[in-house]
């Protein structure tokens, strides 16, 4: 069984809107353990629509589409399913009805223009929106469906759940599901995670593995397919072992996890306090600290300044911008009598230069720093410096 999604709508390809409809209708579907081969975006383009939903239903047992079934004249999803299908259109009075039911209710009145979303192809299954205007519909052809949902999220969400999914399961007599699991890496880029779990990655088989980069973070994802979630967490769990075995204290979470998560469970659970002072880093790793549960309880405060030379009080005041960052953190630790200091710092640096930026850490035992340079904006080093600092704090506490 494959399934496929097509999302409707030029704004999505002018990068006006975020397609967050896919991503939704790909958890569903996982979720009843329907495969999603294909996911593709068009833009409202009769000709160009009806050839991908024709694509899609010579590669794909399920068709989902979402967006186009509006009122107005670029809504243009029906004509190319009627199309796709060789199903024409047909007005359905019972839609109509609640369509003038959904406006009188609202005290609000039918617009002529409202009458295009009550026509269907020949022979489709109706979905009434209880939320909308727009109702969605089923045609089968064959042994193949599409299914036609609005474009507007909490309208999609709604009919897909209550309807959709359930008359999937009844009708190709789904009974599993895909269930996920993320590991979460700091401190390896993407490449070295890939080698060393090259042979889990190419072997492509139940359960698969594979890896999702962000900024200074690495997410590997382990998905199993099978009957129960309990069958589903019995193949995952010996590879999670042994992934877990060959990273080590590169992992530091799973699935819900956060970096800062982590780091303020660690310092709460040994009642260590935090300080922070942040030099063009605009205070972005003291602010996902304070961002968690306990965060608030275990930061004790901080400074932040744009540079170094001239704008601190003393013991940080330097008349140039060099020096270790260990003895800002070991300053700062002092300055707020605190267990952890941390220091970070990003120079000022012409628009075309790379960025060498730096973090600090002391804790009541030891003193540890590291850097990253590279040719990236300041916002990106913002970030990565943070989620370096807050890698540094969770290895040494």
């Amino acid at each position: 069984m494959r399934a496929e999604i097509v999302t409707i709508g030029s704004e999505l390809l002018l990068g006006q809107i975020v397609d967050s409809n896919g991503a939704f209708i790909a958890r569903e579907l996982a979720g009843i353990g329907l495969d999603l081969h294909f996911k593709t975006s068009v833009g409202d383009n009769l000709g160009r629509l009806t050839d991908i939903l024709k694509l899609a239903l010579s590669r794909s047992e399920v068709v989902i589409t979402t967006g186009g079934i509006g009122p107005t004249a670029d809504d243009i999803t029906r004509e190319a399913v009627a199309q796709a299908t060789g199903c024409p259109l047909e007005f359905s009075t019972d839609l109509m009805a609640k369509i003038e039911a959904f406006f009188r209710t609202r005290g609000l009145g039918v617009s002529p223009s409202n009458q295009r979303q009550a026509y269907v192809p020949r022979g489709a299954i109706p979905i009434p929106n209880p939320v909308g205007t727009a109702p969605g519909f089923i045609v089968e052809v064959g042994a193949k469906t599409i299914v036609t949902l609005p474009g507007v999220p909490r309208e999609m969400e709604h009919l897909l759940t209550s309807r959709v999914i359930p008359y999937l399961k009844d009708r190709y007599h789904l009974s599993g599901l895909i269930q996920s699991r993320i590991l979460k890496v700091c401190g390896l880029g993407e490449s070295r995670v890939g080698e060393a779990l090259k042979d889990f990655m190419e072997r492509g088989f139940n359960p698969t593995v594979g890896t999702m980069a962000h900024l200074g973070q690495v997410d590997i994802r382990i998905a199993a397919k099978a009957g129960t979630p309990e069958q589903a967490w019995e193949l995952m769990v010996p590879v999670e072992e042994e992934i877990r075995r060959r990273l080590g204290e590169f992992i530091f979470g799973a699935d819900r996890d956060t970096l800062e998560g982590v780091v303020v469970a660690a310092l709460h659970s040994r009642r260590w306090r935090l300080a922070t002072i942040e030099i063009g880093s605009g205070g972005v790793l003291s602010s996902r600290v304070q961002g968690v549960p306990d965060g608030p309880t275990v930061y004790r405060g901080g400074l932040v300044a744009s540079s170094i030379a001239g704008t601190l009080p003393p013991p940080f005041d330097r008349s140039e911008p060099g020096g270790s960052v260990t003895e800002l953190a070991c300053a700062v630790k002092e300055w707020f009598h605190v267990e952890v200091g941390v220091s970070v710092v990003i120079p000022p640096v012409p628009k075309e230069a790379s960025i060498v930026a730096r973090v600090g850490v002391a804790t009541p035992d030891m003193t540890t720093e590291n850097e990253f340079s590279g040719g990236i904006g300041v916002s990106q080093a913002q970030g990565r410096i943070a989620t370096l600092g807050l890698d540094l704090i969770r290895r040494r506490v």
